[in-house]
């Protein structure tokens, strides 16, 4: 890869040190960085999946306790925050709400008093029913510019930035 700070149309003859003119924006080493393209890629698919979803006003992140809830009823709240790297009492609160919205039962555990028994109450299957055609779609328009090979490899890389997961 090239030195962003010296080489990407984002920088300035400077390297990006001078603040823009109303021109273009200039970025300096930030194009260059992991971190700042994943993070504008995570915006961009987080505006695409909201707009896709919007009568239910769900999060990508709710969508997804959502699967893994319906993948493995009666999973405990702490099982699925280690799944999700949510700790305790964010997961409690998350839970909650999807609870209050009827998309969740939380039971006692059959073989653990101290923990609840997740499922997804029939709001929460409709719910899934309907939004995993929409999440499919709007995924398809996301990657419509990469060829199958690309996004396998793409899906490999941020496996590997996120440990495997």
């Amino acid at each position: 890869m090239s030195d962003a700070t010296s080489s990407s149309p984002d920088a300035g003859p400077d390297g990006g040190k001078t603040r823009g003119r109303r021109g273009a924006l200039r970025r300096s080493l930030l194009p260059g960085l992991v971190g700042y393209r994943l993070r504008k890629a995570q915006i961009a698919m987080f505006q695409s999946f909201q707009a896709a979803v919007a009568p239910h006003e769900v999060t990508p992140g709710q969508f997804g306790l959502l699967v893994l809830i319906r993948e493995n009823t009666g999973l405990s709240q702490s099982r699925l925050g280690a799944a999700v790297g949510i700790d305790r009492s964010t997961m409690v609160a998350a839970i909650d709400r999807l609870e209050g919205r009827g998309w969740v039962v939380r039971a006692p555990s059959p073989t653990d008093r101290r923990s609840y028994a997740l499922r997804l109450g029939p709001e929460g299957e409709r719910l899934l029913d309907e939004l995993i055609p929409k999440v499919r779609a709007h995924e398809e328009a996301m990657l419509a510019g990469m060829d199958a090979g690309e996004r396998r490899l793409l899906l490999d890389l941020l496996g590997r930035l996120a440990g495997g997961g």
